[in-house]
């Protein structure tokens, strides 16, 4: 099952809220500013735009559109985050953007969108509610908020009829949309693991959406990891993703402009691919439902990088091991990607490699086919397929501003 999620390299993650009205990062200012650089606001402040919502300028087909130009294989919307306002139609709660001014399903017209470009589809949702009365709803007289420590435990009733709500959304979330790939939860620090009741609940999901993809914040029972904002030094063992924000913020912050450089976005999906994983890139709407410039000009550049690289990152695996090559790799059947993230001294050169089958190394951008040379040691030259080093010529013209990726075509024994 999901076996897809090997591969699939590059992904879409949308973080929204009504809040983004207000210029919210999404839920947290509610809590109160305990993680660094992040916006307090009241609680009924933070809630007071959700009559409001109306994301007239919202175009999901072409969202849908920019991502596939970007070799986005998969996307990943917010259905409900820890506030608890609904961007889908539920028939289990009134706080959502169906009873607001716009008075329309979000989550439809996304995976309508994405489906319609080839885009797998994948669901977020918090497992806590800061809103919902039987959590209990977040209040301001709950300050401080303290980040990993359990908040008090509403009552056995409560809870009860809690779970028949968040359950009764993963079934709507799982039923009404067509064909799910990921379920993305979050949230699940607040509750011990069994509270959650996540083996119901991933059997609830396997039984609606069979070859649905869940992630590891459902305690016990991930997929995949998720490790947020960061490259692992050490790449877990299984499937795994990196979710990362163009900023510091997952949601729409006008006065957040601590943004990633468009070839540090590029060097962070190369390495991430290298070492086995996918790289979800999120993306934050502004309120009326249009992407900031800063982030445009930023997919903009990536989909002119993935133009001619999109095969050294999508549907490829690990490809030399760090003492062979001193930067990332991929590979594909029997051609290795180098990705030159550091500016060459007029040559590169391979490790270990089966010398005499190194058919052609080409540049991948523009596909100039570039000189060669190989040596093996004095002992191994009489062996008919010595590993040996592999001596790259690469111009100083051939450099890309972003990354520069050579691909080199090796025979099989």
């Amino acid at each position: 099952m999901g076996e897809w999620f090997r591969g699939a390299g590059l992904g879409l993650f949308v973080h929204w809220d009504h809040a983004s009205q207000q210029g919210l990062e999404l839920s947290w200012p509610l809590v109160g500013g305990l993680l660094p650089g992040m916006q307090s606001v009241p609680v009924e402040q933070y809630h007071s735009t959700a009559a409001s919502f109306d994301p007239t300028a919202w175009d999901p087909a072409s969202l849908a559109a920019r991502a596939r130009a970007c070799g986005m294989t998969y996307a990943v919307f917010t259905t409900r985050h820890h506030s608890g306002y609904a961007l889908f139609d539920t028939a289990l709660s009134e706080f959502s953007v169906c009873h607001a001014r716009h008075g329309a399903d979000l989550v439809r017209g996304f995976a309508e969108a994405m489906r319609a470009e080839g885009i797998r589809v994948g669901f977020y949702y918090s497992l806590s509610d800061w809103h919902h009365p039987d959590y209990p709803a977040f209040r301001e007289q709950d300050k401080p908020y303290t980040f990993f420590a359990s908040p008090p435990l509403p009552s056995a009733e409560q809870h009860e009829r809690y779970l028949e709500y968040l359950f009764g959304q993963v079934t709507e979330l799982c039923t009404n949309y067509g064909q799910l790939d990921v379920m993305w939860f979050d949230g699940q620090w607040e509750r011990p693991a069994p509270w959650w009741r996540p083996t119901e609940l991933r059997a609830l999901i396997r039984r609606l959406q069979p070859d649905c993809l869940v992630n590891d914040r459902l305690p016990g029972q991930g997929d995949f990891e998720t490790p947020e904002q960061f490259l692992p030094a050490i790449p877990p063992e299984g499937r795994w993703e990196t979710c990362l924000t163009m900023n510091d913020s997952w949601g729409w912050r006008p006065d957040d402009q601590a943004y990633k450089s468009a070839r540090s976005l590029i060097h962070t999906l190369c390495e991430v691919t290298a070492r086995g994983g996918n790289l979800l890139l999120n993306v934050s709407p502004t309120g009326t439902g249009t992407l900031p410039d800063e982030q445009t000009r930023r997919l903009d550049a990536l989909a002119a990088w993935m133009a001619g690289h999109g095969p050294a990152v999508i549907g490829t695996e690990p490809g030399l091991a760090p003492w062979q090559f001193y930067g990332p790799s991929t590979r594909r059947g029997d051609t290795f990607y180098l990705h030159l993230l550091a500016r060459p001294y007029d040559t590169v050169t391979v490790r270990g490699v089966p010398v005499r089958r190194v058919r052609q190394v080409r540049v991948l951008g523009s596909g100039t086919v570039l000189a060669f040379s190989t040596r093996t040691a004095i002992v191994d030259f009489i062996h008919p397929d010595p590993l040996g080093e592999v001596t790259i010529e690469v111009p100083a013209a051939e450099l890309d501003d972003m990354a520069t990726v050579l691909a080199m075509e090796v025979s099989a024994p």
